[in-house]
């Protein structure tokens, strides 16, 4: 293959980097960092890759992966306008030949922002035929061609997925679809996706429904369609097992947009399903900041919902616009958001094979190739940051010893027996009557702790 000659004539620069043989972002090298105090906007201030801090990198901790269909299939569109990005890598008549050389751009971003991983949906990478096995012939060219470039570059897949919801025969659901012959077709692009997914060393493989739901139970049968769904979800992993796919599937909940309401609403109600259906041992949570405000819970609520039931499993980095109804997809900056939400994942032990993916998107004013930089190395610095900031809140400990004594009742005594399920209300009544008595209100101190949070997010 071209690049496995050139791999081998070409010296590697950087572990990790691989000189490409035509550069599409000539006016931008490899992001370095540069530390706190730089003001090259071309540069990280704090994620350091190649820092040691417990013994792994920064790129171990923080597994940063680019999202495929935003970076580079993302026009700038809306509901209300048409694309205003207009890509140098996106001219030619042939539809395989463009997927080709954007995939080169993808893998030459991949690298001077110095991202380990990369994730995509099958249709984002490859073009869709006039059939399936044409579509299946598509996407067997360009996951062969990435799969050299990840040879080549040492960048790695987080996780791919299909997507089951753009082409018109997906308009009232996949696997939820009322016509079985919409499920089977649905079946078999799984199928495909898992097949190169597998090829391409996937770490993960991720269900997004993105129209698993309805938008009138007027002509919805809904538990048969949750019924559907799951068995949906049981042939795939009866199919990963077939093909030794050892990957970890993940479900990644959104209570809204496109339909009216979906079956994945939040992490809670995603629990529910799984355990309803005999599935909490293959899934865990891809949990996402901006679905977690549109199903009305913070995105730190939702990491501790899903890690209190060890079903943490990776996260989509983005955020949204709580002025606006609708996934705006936006790159997150919010330290003090991130920091909360890093305290929960350090504590619940990290995130295993997932990560942090960028399904995140520029603006739509945003047309330069190197705003696709700017987003990336704000979005990873803030997130590297919060990692800092969340390391030493957990070592100093104050938040958790306040914690522990605000519930240290429940540790002895008839508290311990309660936990213990050790005592009934026969017994607690006659403790209440007889020896406690009125209980004495104690504060909860909410503003003592958010002054004490500045403290570390503005020294």
């Amino acid at each position: 293959m071209l690049f496995g000659l050139v791999f081998k004539t070409v010296p590697v620069l950087h572990p990790g980097f691989f000189p490409m043989p035509k550069t599409h972002f000539p006016r931008v090298r490899r992001i370095a960092y540069e530390g706190p105090k730089s003001t090259n906007a071309l540069a990280f201030r704090h994620y350091n890759p190649d820092e040691v801090i417990a013994g792994k990198t920064m790129r171990e901790h923080m597994r940063f992966s680019i999202a495929y269909w935003h970076a580079f299939r993302g026009t700038g569109s809306d509901p209300f306008g048409s694309a205003t990005i207009v890509r140098s890598w996106e001219k030619g008549s042939d539809p395989v030949s463009i997927a080709k050389t954007r995939m080169d751009a993808a893998f030459e971003f991949f690298q001077k922002i110095r991202a380990p991983f990369w994730c995509f949906h099958d249709r984002d990478i490859a073009p869709e035929g006039r059939s399936l096995a044409e579509s299946n012939k598509h996407l067997d060219k360009i996951v062969a061609h990435a799969k050299d470039l990840q040879k080549a570059t040492g960048v790695k897949l987080l996780w791919g997925t299909a997507n089951l919801f753009s082409n018109p025969r997906f308009m009232c659901g996949a696997a939820t679809n009322p016509d079985a012959h919409v499920f089977a077709y649905a079946a078999a692009q799984v199928k495909k996706a898992l097949d190169v997914t597998k090829q391409l060393g996937g770490e993960n493989y991720v269900f997004w429904g993105g129209r698993e739901g309805y938008e009138t139970l007027l002509n919805t049968h809904l538990k048969r369609e949750q019924d559907h769904l799951a068995t949906f979800l049981h042939l795939a992993v009866d199919y990963a097992k077939s093909i030794g796919f050892k990957g970890q599937f993940l479900i990644e909940p959104k209570p809204k947009e496109p339909t009216k309401h979906q079956y994945d609403f939040d992490v809670a109600s995603g629990i529910a399903f799984l355990r309803t259906y005999g599935l909490e041992q293959h899934f865990k949570f891809n949990i996402e900041t901006n679905h977690a405000t549109l199903a009305g819970h913070t995105f730190q609520h939702e990491i501790e919902v899903a890690a209190a039931q060890g079903l943490l499993g990776s996260i989509d980095a983005n955020t949204g616009d709580l002025l606006l109804g609708w996934d705006t997809d936006q790159f997150n900056t919010d330290v003090k958001e991130l920091t909360l939400a890093m305290v929960s994942i350090l504590k619940a032990g990290g995130l295993g094979s997932g990560g942090f993916n960028f399904d995140a998107k520029l603006r739509r004013p945003s047309i330069d190739p190197e705003d696709l930089f700017h987003a990336h190395i704000g979005g990873m610095d803030a997130y590297a940051l919060a990692f800092k900031l969340a390391r030493q809140i957990l070592a100093e400990g104050k938040f958790e010893r306040f914690v522990k004594e605000r519930y240290a009742s429940f540790d002895s005594g008839y508290g311990k027996d309660i936990e213990k399920r050790r005592i009934g209300f026969r017994e607690l009544n006659q403790l209440v009557l007889k020896k406690l008595g009125e209980p004495k209100p104690r504060s909860g101190k909410q503003e003592y702790l958010e002054n004490l949070l500045n403290t570390y997010l503005h020294g």
